[in-house]
């Protein structure tokens, strides 16, 4: 496992921020590779963010002295999303299997968390968060079908999507981490507009299912002092609770959306009008 480490950032520090500096700060700028488990500990409330592609190789999350404990769930909780071909998972010895957009919640205690593909030719592509959890809940496995849909935008505001809520109230019992996916329609380009933050939780954005050329502009930073990131396919951005996120692409993607902190009130937003964005 390859774990880096991301510290807080002030967002009074942010407005001076170069290009470099505010991609090296909030970009997790690869989630995955062959055969290895690429990890991002955020210090924005401890959320860690990543991949694992297991290829030839079967991938079992690792015992770290960067979180200080026995076992990597031993105090944290844990969202799946497989974006890759398809596979399985085993916890503690029970193996599930993982099609392509399969989530799982893995609650904490779970000692031994394994990620294997059916094909190297189409290995699978487990997206992870974790959040630290003061309690343990069942683990989950949960479908697409299984996932709470909401649709929402439309043609005319080139917004028409469908949020998939996997760890959320609604589907399953988790102690702070909601995740979900959101798949744009074909025509359809922006998310999240008009933008909001929640200071409450912070949140992390996994762009994907982009063609090679295609790019997303992620639109970052307080309201009144916004900043952006262009992102391939593939990449994640860290966005801190003082942020807003919201994105615009050369054309339709899809991303997964992992939040952490106070709570787990999905609608609990602050917007932001549009006449106020600078």
């Amino acid at each position: 496992m390859k774990l880096s480490i991301k510290y807080n950032n002030h967002p009074e520090d942010a407005k001076s921020y170069d290009t470099k500096t505010l991609r090296s700060r909030f970009l997790i700028d690869q989630v995955f590779a062959d055969d290895e488990i690429l990890l991002t500990y955020s210090h924005h409330d401890r959320i860690i963010a990543g991949g694992v592609k297991p290829v030839e190789a079967v991938l079992e999350l690792p015992t770290t002295k960067d979180l200080g404990t026995d076992y990597f769930l031993e105090r944290r909780e844990l969202g799946v999303i497989n974006v890759g071909g398809s596979g399985w998972i085993e916890l503690d010895g029970e193996k599930f299997t993982m099609n392509t957009n399969d989530g799982f919640y893995v609650g904490a205690g779970t000692k031994s968390v394994r990620f294997a593909s059916d094909s190297k030719e189409s290995p699978a592509k487990y997206y992870l968060n974790s959040a630290p959890a003061h309690r343990s809940f069942p683990s989950v496995h949960i479908p697409l079908a299984k996932a709470n849909p909401n649709k929402l935008g439309s043609p005319e505001t080139l917004n028409e999507r469908t949020i998939y809520q996997y760890v959320h109230p609604a589907v399953c019992q988790s102690c702070q981490l909601v995740m979900g996916m959101t798949i744009l329609a074909p025509g359809s380009v922006w998310n999240t507009m008009i933008s909001h933050t929640h200071e409450r939780r912070m949140e992390v954005y996994f762009y994907f299912n982009m063609a090679q050329d295609t790019r997303v502009f992620h639109f970052m930073g307080q309201p009144d002092e916004t900043r952006h990131l262009i992102i391939n396919n593939e990449q994640a951005v860290i966005s801190p609770s003082w942020s807003i996120h919201s994105g615009v692409g050369t054309s339709n993607y899809t991303f997964i959306w992992g939040m952490c902190g106070e709570n787990k009130t999905f609608n609990d937003m602050d917007f932001v009008a549009m006449d106020k964005l600078r």
